[in-house]
């Protein structure tokens, strides 16, 4: 606690992803007359090649604690490795100053391997967002297993990802489903309106326009093994095509270069680099298809019941509503997948879809159980996952 009786909560952010997905969550936090919030930046945020995102976060009247430097100008895997070592220094200093009472983490990014092992080398309690999620074509799936069984509260997306985290050993008062934080803008902001959105994007939205976020794929060792598949495709559909930067991830400076060159021989393409939260949630709504293979496609698109073309393996295992539409990284399955999408008759079938992710509520969900959960040793020791019955007979019939 602070010297003023308040709870001591730092929020970590590495991306415009996952500040996005925070938001809400920290504007609740700051109302919060008993706490004291901190929010540190690391990686991609402070990088002139992914838009200086930290701006985005002052000019919303946060002001971080901390800025850590930590991103490689890289585009490898080692430099994805080395990333979280620079920052592991960082927060080391950062986190020994701070020492606050509990440490916020959200999703997958490889960055947060960083804050939750100095979190547990320094005795801080973790809670951790989006946990027991899928993904099986992404190292994320992995870091976000890791984040789970280093953190103490665990604050899921779904029900199915609640009984997951349960699976993986973690005791079930520790474990809270809340929703996806994302889609609290839907509910607490206004989006832009088509003429304010062109205006901001620089770009007309009159004719069917399909939207293309595609990243590398971290699980394989060659990460855009199925990216040219996805631009030979992309060059058979006709409507206009926005691309939105990958993430900092290895292969992505490749990954853009291979984008750029395709749109210079396009000619209705544009790409965007950075786009603010509630820009991209205005632009979702004025699409007609999204293609690629971010999660934003899974948790987001259902809101507005927006088809969505998912490609590869990036997202597999992910929960997902019907307006999601799966293919593999082969060109002529991604057509046929697009035209499907683009059809009149799919989109139709879409009008009574919900968003499994949640309704919107989940910041003060989230505000509530820190502000409230008990902090005490007995919070660091997590108590031996019971071991299944049968155990013994299935361990037997599998050898």
């Amino acid at each position: 606690m602070s010297a003023e009786g308040k709870r001591k909560i730092a929020v970590v952010t590495s991306s415009r992803a996952d500040y996005s997905h925070l938001y809400w969550v920290l504007i609740e936090l700051s109302r919060r007359p008993d706490v004291e919030l901190t929010i540190i930046t690391v990686g991609p945020h402070m990088s002139p090649e992914f838009g200086h995102t930290w701006r985005d976060i002052a000019s919303d009247g946060f002001a971080a604690a901390e800025h850590i430097e930590c991103l490689l100008s890289s585009d490898t895997d080692v430099g994805m490795a080395k990333t979280i070592g620079v920052a592991t220094l960082g927060l080391a200093d950062c986190l020994g100053r701070l020492r606050p009472d509990l440490l916020l983490l959200i999703a997958d990014r490889y960055e947060m391997l960083a804050p939750a092992s100095v979190a547990l080398a320094l005795r801080i309690p973790v809670a951790h967002i989006e946990g027991g999620d899928v993904s099986l074509g992404a190292i994320d799936d992995a870091v976000r297993n890791a984040l789970t069984k280093l953190s103490h509260i665990h604050l899921t997306a779904t029900e199915s990802s609640r009984k997951r985290v349960i699976a993986m050993g973690e005791e079930a008062w520790r474990v809270y489903t809340v929703g996806s934080p994302s889609l609290d803008h839907l509910t607490k902001a206004s989006l832009l309106t088509r003429e304010a959105l062109e205006g901001t994007l620089k770009v007309s939205l009159a004719q069917e326009t399909v939207a293309v976020i595609y990243h590398p794929v971290t699980i394989l060792r060659n990460t855009l093994f199925e990216a040219d598949e996805l631009l030979g495709a992309l060059r058979r559909i006709p409507q206009p095509l926005i691309f939105i930067s990958p993430n900092a991830d290895a292969g992505s400076r490749e990954l853009t270069d291979r984008i750029q060159a395709f749109i210079e021989h396009r000619g209705n393409a544009i790409f965007i680099t950075n786009i603010e939260h509630r820009t991209y949630l205005s632009l979702l709504q004025y699409l007609t298809v999204l293609v690629g293979n971010s999660s934003s496609g899974i948790m987001e698109a259902a809101s507005f019941k927006l088809p969505v073309v998912n490609v590869g393996l990036r997202q597999e295992g992910r929960e997902r509503g019907r307006n999601v539409l799966d293919c593999g990284a082969n060109r002529q399955e991604i057509e046929t997948a697009i035209l499907l999408a683009l059809s009149p008759g799919f989109r139709a079938s879409l009008c009574s879809l919900r968003n499994p992710y949640g309704d919107g509520h989940s910041a003060e969900k989230i505000a509530d159980i820190l502000t409230s959960v008990q902090l005490c040793e007995s919070l660091l020791i997590k108590q031996p996952a019971p071991i299944a019955a049968g155990i013994e007979e299935y361990e037997n019939s599998s050898r």
